[in-house]
């Protein structure tokens, strides 16, 4: 979404590069470029006055006049300003003392209420929670069917004794001629809490109605239900693409209802989607989480920092490696680390639990637009079908369970049948075979200490091709069987201690014998805020 606010801002930043000097000239003009670009964005005009005022009375000051490198120094500045305007610090969902906690979700009609009903459910489940949804929309069409249909998908039960609007059209508020009782939500929703204490969930998630627009009607029913359940959480979710209308609605629900935080939906449209940098700073209320997806594990807790780093190209290492813990099973990945050690042959059956937690891991674009510098590879991104994991899989799920172990002996006919039995072609197969045979050499290479320069390795970029270094000579073996006993141990050794690294270096355990200064002496204040807690102090 903030893909052309990304490409401005790095546009910008492009020209401070190898300025040893920054003149008032270079930060005014660098400054009119972030203004047009915030405001290109559908960032409200009052964050945006905000926001450039606070970095010129920095930019303007001894912080960057003394820096020694200028242009960083306001790279600097502008990310931990745009951290402030996202809301500074992460905020973690408040939980009552006593259970259950009841959160509210509010918001207009279509921002996603119900579906993000289903993946916060979802996520409490996979925290260890206990949820239950409680259906108090009964005005929208159908939306008691879609919120059982989602908290089924979610693995989470859903309290609904009214079915609410089935006639395909909207209910009429008041009470005069033409009215359409479908139930009343203020007691649904409480019957809620009272269902939840009974049945012990330790979550009520209450999903209330909207309309396309904001009026008395859905204020007061809003009021009406948060006097009745008295909500620990009151989630405001904003659609992210509504333009300029995200702030004058938070403003609306924050004056009419009032609400305890901000949750971004559909972050993962093309549209400008600068408003929604607004919402936090307009309202004073902090976002918690984003939605990116339509499945129920697109939902992830929101961190300004993050946020502001992704929009300026930095990426956002601590969420990918998040993900990958999640993901990843630590069995396998000690057996993995066994047989990088043992230099076993890496299996077809390795890759496809390989493959399988990637996947697990969500939407493979997404995982690479967190890597640093990305965004400068975005139609290389964008031409990367996803799909290709889906043939691969095929192919090696056509092998036999001889052939995945076997690689190499997969002569002609089998190599037929495989592509047969995948729908590919004879050569996919063959590209698929030499693919992984070079990944099988790049492992034992690894293993044996050795990396991706190491000289003799045909194909890689910048390598010229020259005499090869020649061979040392080998030390003539002592007479002395005491000395020659030393020294073959002394030989184990070292190459025992060169494993040890290399593996340290492909799966993050220390490096070096025991003892020797590896993960366990890094100094966290000279790693970037956040990576204390995966030193496992």
């Amino acid at each position: 979404m903030f893909n052309n606010l990304s490409d401005r801002l790095t546009a910008t930043f492009r020209n401070l590069r190898g300025k040893g000097r920054l003149t008032e000239h270079d930060i005014n003009a660098t400054l009119r470029d972030i203004r047009l670009a915030l405001l290109d964005a559908d960032v409200a005009l009052p964050v945006v006055k905000a926001f450039v005022a606070a970095i010129r009375e920095r930019a303007l000051g001894a912080e960057v006049s003394q820096a020694l490198n200028p242009g960083q120094q306001v790279v600097k500045i502008v990310n931990e300003e745009l951290v402030g305007i996202l809301g500074g610090q992460t905020r973690a969902l408040h939980l009552a003392k006593n259970p259950p906690t009841v959160i509210m979700l509010a918001g207009l009609q279509g921002s996603g209420k119900t579906t993000l009903a289903g993946k916060l459910g979802y996520w409490l489940r996979e925290q260890g929670h206990t949820p239950i949804l409680v259906a108090a929309d009964l005005q929208r069409p159908n939306a008691v069917t879609q919120l059982e249909v989602v908290g089924q998908r979610a693995g989470v039960p859903v309290y609904a004794p009214e079915r609410g609007n089935v006639a395909g059209h909207d209910a009429v508020g008041g009470t005069g001629e033409g009215t359409r009782s479908y139930g009343d939500p203020v007691k649904v929703a409480d019957d809620g809490i009272q269902h939840a204490i009974a049945r012990q969930h330790d979550v009520v998630i209450v999903d209330t109605a909207g309309r396309l627009a904001v009026d008395a009607d859905l204020m007061q029913q809003a009021k009406d239900i948060r006097a009745a359940i008295r909500p620990d959480e009151v989630l405001f979710v904003i659609d992210a693409m509504i333009g300029q209308a995200a702030v004058e609605t938070a403003v609306a629900f924050q004056n009419g209802v009032g609400f305890t935080g901000v949750v971004l939906s559909k972050l993962d449209g093309d549209a400008r989607g600068g408003a929604a940098l607004s919402i936090a700073h307009v309202t004073g209320r902090p976002i918690l989480f984003s939605s990116i997806g339509e499945g129920v594990k697109d939902f992830e807790v929101f961190h300004p920092d993050r946020m502001a780093s992704r929009i300026l190209d930095m990426g956002d290492v601590l969420t990918l490696i998040e993900q990958a813990e999640r993901a990843f099973d630590k069995q396998h990945a000690d057996e993995m680390a066994r047989k990088f050690l043992a230099e076993e042959d890496f299996t077809f059956d390795d890759f496809l639990e390989q493959m399988a937690a990637i996947k697990r891991m969500g939407n493979f674009k997404s995982m690479l637009g967190m890597l640093p510098g990305m965004q400068q590879m975005r139609a290389q991104l964008d031409a990367f079908d996803e799909r290709e994991f889906d043939r691969v899989e095929a192919m090696v799920r056509s092998m036999t369970p001889f052939e995945r172990t076997h690689p190499k002996l997969i002569n002609g006919s089998r190599r037929q049948r495989i592509a047969r039995g995948s729908g590919m072609q004879v050569t996919d197969v063959n590209q698929l075979l030499e693919r992984f045979g070079q990944a099988q050499k790049m492992m034992k290479s690894l293993a044996r200490g050795g990396g991706p320069g190491i000289p003799g390795m045909p194909g890689m970029p910048g390598m010229r091709k020259g005499k090869a270094a020649p061979a040392p000579r080998r030390k003539a073996k002592s007479g002395n069987p005491a000395k020659r006993a030393a020294e073959e141990k002394a030989l184990s050794d070292r190459a025992t201690t060169s494993r040890q690294e290399a593996a340290g270096r492909a799966f993050g355990m220390p490096s070096g014998p025991v003892g020797a200064p590896g993960a366990a002496d890094l100094d966290p204040s000279q790693l970037p805020p956040g990576f204390e807690k995966f030193l496992g102090r």
